[in-house]
């Protein structure tokens, strides 16, 4: 199957791929490398076609942005988020650390709040 990484804004081919079982490409929110680059993913689209009267899926389209995955990154729910979740003004997203500290690093921040509910909040559980 072919697997089609494009750039989000110009939706210029960043590379293809081809694979074998499409269950293995990672959703949005993740992080996938490529050629050795690193790109995070954020939209998937796929494409069908018609053959002997039925739709069958021919490929798949990831709008992909080059960046590094932080070293702070990591998995929770059902996708990836930059720092610690359990801090209140954490922006749970794999784009955005927080308001307050944008740059990080997590640990050295003063303005550290446990979230309502526990670490994780209520939402977590």
């Amino acid at each position: 199957m072919r697997v089609e990484l494009r750039d989000p804004v110009s939706r210029a081919t960043v590379a293809n791929l081809e694979l074998e079982d499409p269950g293995s490409l990672p959703q949005p929110g993740r992080w996938i490398v490529v050629a050795g680059l690193s790109y995070l993913v954020l939209q998937r689209s796929h494409r069908y076609s018609l053959r002997d009267g039925r739709y069958q899926l021919c490929a798949i389209a990831l709008d992909v942005k080059r960046q590094e995955r932080p070293a702070d990154a990591r998995p929770f729910r059902h996708g990836w988020v930059i720092g610690d979740p359990g801090c209140r003004f954490n922006a749970l997203s794999p784009l955005l650390r927080c308001a307050v500290l944008p740059e990080g690093p997590c640990d050295r921040c003063s303005a550290y709040r446990p979230r309502d509910g526990g670490p994780l909040g209520e939402e977590g559980r």
